[in-house]
């Protein structure tokens, strides 16, 4: 296998700054690295990663290196890739990574069959692409493997309809269910990076802004939350009666996307879903609309549809592409749809990327010990290991908390004591 396909290996004395600086918001990881170095836990283990190639995921790739891992990265979007750090991974510390940032389609998959070239024990997915084309395109090579992680909500998503087709052919752990990351990572992590890309991309002002969020699950509520904050009138379109219900109960508007079409000045999805804005949508925008994603996938956006209804598509700014209407109107697409937060800025802080990096870490470890005894389908994080990532957390902060005492313990657990 080649050592690496990356853009640039003269970029990784920059990369190596920019871990170091991540590194130092990321202790709980940093015990968990210590703890792998001495007890080796994953020696001899081949591990392929498909994640965002990010100053995080490079301290997750040293981590699992640490616990004795034999690791290979490739990247999960083509526009998150940071390419001083794919440098760095393979220069300083002897990680192939295949990975540029704007790379093709084409080279994506390349990229994806480079690192299952790696003819991995364990898969490391953010998105399910490298199960998706494992399963699809190189079966032979299923038996090898024990087991695998998944980072993201739209991967659990394809996985569990893989699962419930009986198409799974080995057991993975859905890391994005841990309340450690979707409480955190997903909710302040996705809120502020979102807000950060779509500023760096335009810099506009939010303040008094019609702001559109399509979808209200853990992220939608984070970048809600925070778009509220900036001083933006945010909306929330919804097909979950729940969910809806929820983000008008938290202060927000609920309406359909047709509703919303006219009115917004901003539009970002983060559903997991297809097409949550489409042609018939662009249709009734009003002039200058600004339309991003930060869901894992672009299909969120009928980016084809605008294209042809377009008469003109122009680069104005670097990651704002504008589409000009036969009418004169103008439909701003932010990053050509992908993550916004990894297109156009750094994706989430280091702080919040802690405790998911460290759900990989441990959940990791887990599947090694256990996944003998576990059956082809998802499973979510163990308690225990979410637990102790809080804990960590906490400790880390600076931050103690009470414990319960024999006596309140036996109250819990009693149906005898009652009022």
């Amino acid at each position: 296998m080649d050592k690496c396909d990356v853009k640039d290996l003269s970029l990784a004395e920059g990369g190596r700054r920019r871990i170091e600086w991540a590194e130092r918001e990321m202790p709980v990881l940093r015990s968990i690295i210590d703890r792998f170095k001495k007890e080796r836990p994953l020696e001899g283990i081949r591990v392929s990663a498909c994640l965002h190639v990010t100053t995080e995921t490079a301290n997750l790739m040293r981590a699992l290196q640490a616990g004795g891992a034999d690791v290979v990265l490739t990247a999960s979007n083509p526009l998150s890739t940071q390419d001083d750090v794919a440098a760095c991974l393979v220069s300083h510390y002897e990680i192939p990574v295949f990975a540029i940032k704007g790379e093709d389609n084409a080279t994506y998959y390349k990229h994806i069959n480079a690192a299952l070239d790696h003819k991995p024990h364990m898969t490391m997915d953010d998105g399910a692409d490298l199960v998706s084309t494992l399963h699809k395109e190189r079966p032979s090579q299923l038996k090898e493997v024990i087991g695998g992680t998944e980072e993201t909500t739209t991967g659990v998503i394809r996985l569990r309809a893989m699962a419930a087709d009986g198409e799974l052919k080995f057991p993975v752990i859905a890391v994005n269910d841990a309340m450690t990351k979707h409480f955190f990572d997903n909710r302040y992590g996705t809120g502020q990076s979102t807000i950060d890309g779509i500023i760096r991309a335009t810099n506009i002002l939010l303040a008094g802004k019609v702001f559109v969020i399509g979808g209200y699950g853990w992220c939608a509520r984070g970048l809600a939350m925070r778009a509220r904050g900036m001083g933006a009138n945010v909306i929330v379109t919804e097909v979950d009666p729940l969910k809806a219900l929820e983000a008008v109960m938290d202060g927000f508007r609920a309406m359909p996307m047709a509703e919303a079409a006219p009115i917004g000045d901003i539009f970002v999805t983060l559903t997991g879903d297809i097409n949550v804005i489409d042609k018939h949508h662009f249709e009734i925008m009003k002039d200058g609309a600004i339309v991003a994603n930060s869901g894992h996938f672009n299909v969120e956006i009928n980016i084809p549809a605008l294209a042809e209804m377009a008469v003109e598509k122009k680069l104005v700014r670097p990651f704002v592409d504008a589409y000009r209407l036969p009418d004169g109107r103008i439909i701003h697409i932010l990053g050509e749809g992908r993550l916004i937060n990894l297109a156009a800025a750094e994706g989430h802080p280091a702080s919040v990327m802690d405790m998911s990096f460290a759900n990989q870490s441990l959940s990791a470890e887990y599947m090694v010990k256990n996944a003998d005894e576990l059956q082809n389908k998802v499973y979510g994080v163990p308690e225990d290991i979410d637990l102790e990532i809080a804990r960590l957390k906490l400790e880390s902060m600076g931050i103690n908390i009470d414990v319960l005492t024999e006596q309140q313990v036996r109250y819990l657990n009693s149906w005898e004591e009652g009022t």
